[in-house]
């Protein structure tokens, strides 16, 4: 018997991974100890510290907020505050001057307590104007691993991606393989076993510092078995099952540039609050370089209670101008009723000069805010979408289309 996790909080549960072991399951990702080590930042920066992976300067929590804060104001601003159990943003505050440290630590403890159950926090240097990217790694548990390459993650709203992309966007190639020879290492000296991701920040200089590692599979990678043609759950599940990796490092090969867009159930407009509604109707445009991963269906409900994110449009296409051009078309054909959604934010920001020419930094999102806006209807425009919904409705059919003249031209008059 075996259990796949997903990427959900028990993937990166160590203590759910000891019970299943302990109960003779399976679990088809890393044993409990590495997730625990690399589960927990604090431990697994320190990890990656001592086999050569470059970190950021940082401040680790003493259990004395005022010495926290005093370490924290010794390495300078702007700095960046995160949980220690942290991920999806959660936990997470850029602070900019000494004024504001310890009113940010003490609300990024309160949300780490709050969503992982520990209130670990520590500070590092915030790299201003950064880019995510992070790399694919396999392990097989005995320290042999391999990279699958790096993807970008750089588009987000509130620490959040709702872009992704494989290979990245204007990525020197040595400075690419630097980063997945790191991820590897980091990878093999831990004995990794099954999927990973180790996250990196890299600064416009060049210098790349080591985030974090998703001891699971993360939500974006489908992009990576896109380039790659690999199925990433099935080299999950024959690792677990002793089959080791499924290809050497020689054999590993990118095709052409992917694309992800996360469909969420939210108001771009309106600072991103999320939406609650039911599907009346969703429409998925078909072709053979498209993916469109969801569990959704027409009269569900959305609601409050989990993540906003409804579905994930994958695009492959030949290189990043085509993948780019696909994946606008495909947001434009796909129909998502019933809910607010982000489905046209999404096609703006592709469709931007910035993001075309690879552009690409964390903070995106709200430096083009206002370029990113919808554009007003002009009255033409607004006359075709009101006469189109007016269509919508049967009674207005039978009356403009149904009713023969002359009664057609008496209108609403009766005799």
């Amino acid at each position: 018997m075996r259990s796949i996790p997903g990427y959900g909080f028990l993937s990166e549960n160590a203590r759910f991974a000891a019970a299943v072991a302990e109960a003779g399951i399976t679990f088809i990702g890393p044993d409990a100890e590495t997730i625990s080590l690399m589960g927990d930042k604090i431990s697994a920066r320190n990890f990656a510290e001592s086999h050569g992976v470059p970190v950021a300067p940082s401040v680790m929590p003493t259990g004395d907020l005022d010495a926290f804060i005093s370490q924290a104001e010794a390495i300078g601003f702007p700095l960046l505050i995160k949980a220690a159990a942290g991920g999806g943003g959660k936990g997470m505050n850029i602070v900019r001057s000494a004024a504001d440290l310890r009113e940010a630590a003490r609300l990024a403890s309160s949300e780490a307590q709050r969503y992982f159950g520990d209130g670990r926090v520590y500070a590092e240097t915030y790299v201003e104007r950064p880019r995510h990217i992070e790399v694919q790694v396999l392990g097989d548990g005995k320290g042999g691993a391999i990279h699958l390459f790096e993807r970008e993650c750089s588009v987000q709203r509130r620490f959040q991606k709702i872009i992704e992309e494989a290979p990245s966007a204007n990525l020197p190639a040595k400075l690419a393989a630097d980063i997945c020879a790191s991820a590897v290492r980091l990878a093999a000296a831990a004995n990794y076993k099954n999927a990973g991701t180790v996250e990196y920040i890299l600064g416009a200089d060049g210098r790349f510092f080591f985030l974090e590692m998703n001891t699971r599979l993360q939500v974006e990678h489908p992009v990576t078995e896109m380039i790659t043609g690999l199925d990433l759950v099935r080299c999950q599940i024959e690792i677990a099952a002793g089959k080791g990796l499924p290809l050497a490092q020689s054999d590993v090969k990118a095709n052409g540039h992917a694309i992800e867009c996360r469909i969420c159930a939210e108001d771009p407009d309106h600072d991103f609050m999320p939406e609650t509604g039911v599907i009346q109707y969703l429409g998925v445009p078909e072709e053979e370089w498209l993916r469109f991963e969801n569990a959704v269906d027409q009269g569900q409900k959305v609601t409050a209670d989990f993540d906003p994110m409804l579905a994930k449009l994958v695009v492959h296409g030949a290189d990043r101008a085509e993948a780019v051009d696909r994946s606008i078309a495909a947001l434009d054909g796909l129909a998502l009723l019933g809910v607010k959604t982000n489905i046209d934010y999404l096609a703006r920001v592709l469709d931007h000069r910035a993001f075309r020419a690879g552009d690409l930094h964390t903070g995106f999102v709200a430096e083009h805010k206002a370029d990113l806006a919808p554009v007003p209807l002009d009255e033409t425009h607004r006359v075709q979408l009101l006469a189109a919904a007016a269509l919508g409705f049967r009674d207005f059919q039978d009356l403009a289309l149904g009713t023969p003249e002359p009664y057609a031209a008496i209108g609403g008059w009766r005799n």
